[in-house]
């Protein structure tokens, strides 16, 4: 058990909470690990006894994304960053153009990595809106030539979510799902790639998934080094290199957590409960908090507002510092406040933080 530790409400937008029951099983296997005299950090990545972790996570992955037998399923590194580069060096052929929806500050950062690659375009913006919402499917214009169309589908910083994916035809549709990855089920057939850091739903900072569909491997451009080809990992297992095998044990371990809560069925719902109680407080403050997302873009994982006044703002924060809230600052870019009740934040932290607003507003309504 972990002893002596201080009691906090973890709201940190990644990396974030992990579960209870995953970090202590990890505290009690992390000197010893099923009785091979190591740790996992110390053993062989090639050893049989790390390729069945390795292995059980991916399947583990599989089954509770119920991911198609005809994609990959690949553990990579560098974060969600370097897959701003990976994918146009992989799928973004000479002569074709690739499409992006903007809905936030890494769509942006991912449609400034891929110009460097080749030829891309705005698909739909909302950037004019200070990113208050995603764009509709009526707004959306991209081609049936395009290489792939790319959407990121949460928000952390100005806290929107795509509650419904564009349907793109024949044309790959490629998702960032870095922060919403698991949190509800998804229909992964839709998509041509996902991919995702692990740091806010799957695990610890260092791993990063990707599920691609096979054809796309197929076709991908071979002018690349070997270690950004996706064909690469995945013709190796995603044991091309050293991976990052304690964060790929850890992935594992909270995927089975996941299962035990019920699946993603479960997961959703009480996402979906968590959220809803501090957007409760908001929308029924009488403007003393304001969400920054639009209604029927608001996310569930990435809750944003702001406190009407800005010094009462800054006694909000401070307040809920002495109170045990952590992480409830907004991003550097936008200020104000954000609550990150990813999968592992358990409703009573967000049912402690609606009564701290509460009571913060009956003292200063």
């Amino acid at each position: 058990m972990l002893s002596n530790q201080k009691s906090v409400y973890n709201f940190n937008a990644g990396p974030s909470a992990l579960p209870r029951e995953v970090l202590e099983k990890a505290q009690a296997e992390l000197v010893d690990f099923k009785e091979s005299g190591m740790s996992i950090m110390e053993m062989s990545h090639r050893s049989a006894t790390y390729e069945q972790v390795h292995n059980q996570a991916i399947e583990r992955l599989r089954s509770l994304f119920a991911i198609p037998e005809n994609y990959e399923v690949l553990f990579l590194q560098g974060g969600a960053s370097l897959q701003f580069a990976m994918v146009p060096m992989n799928f973004l052929a000479e002569g074709k153009k690739a499409s992006y929806i903007m809905s936030g500050s890494w769509s942006d950062k991912a449609l400034k990595e891929a110009k460097t690659i080749g030829e891309v375009y705005e698909a739909a913006s909302t950037k004019n809106m200070n990113y208050n919402r995603v764009p509709s499917s009526e707004e959306m214009t991209f081609e049936d030539t395009d290489a792939y169309v790319h959407i990121t589908s949460n928000n952390t910083i100005f806290g929107t979510q795509f509650h419904d994916f564009p349907s793109t035809g024949n044309v790959p549709l490629i998702a960032d799902m870095s922060s919403d990855i698991l949190s509800r089920p998804v229909d992964v057939s839709k998509f041509g790639m996902i991919y995702a850091g692990a740091q806010k739903n799957l695990g610890p900072s260092g791993v990063t998934v990707a599920i691609i569909r096979k054809d796309l491997l197929d076709h991908a451009n071979s002018g690349i080094p070997a270690i950004l080809k996706y064909s690469t990992h995945s013709s190796s297992n995603s044991l091309y290199n050293t991976p990052p095998s304690f964060g790929i044990y850890m992935l594992g371990e909270v995927l089975d957590w996941m299962q035990q809560q019920g699946g993603l069925e479960k997961i959703a719902k009480r996402n979906e409960e968590k959220a809803n109680l501090i957007y409760d407080v908001i929308d029924n403050s009488n403007g003393f908090y304001t969400g920054h997302a639009e209604k029927d873009s608001r996310s569930s994982m990435n809750i944003t507002f702001r406190v009407a006044d800005e010094d009462l703002e800054k006694q909000f924060l401070q307040e809920a510092k002495e109170a045990g809230f952590v992480g409830l600052n907004g991003h550097r870019s936008v200020g104000g406040c954000r609550a990150s009740a990813y999968n592992a934040v358990p409703v009573e932290a967000c049912q402690a933080l609606q009564k701290f607003m509460l009571d913060f507003q009956e003292k200063h309504k």
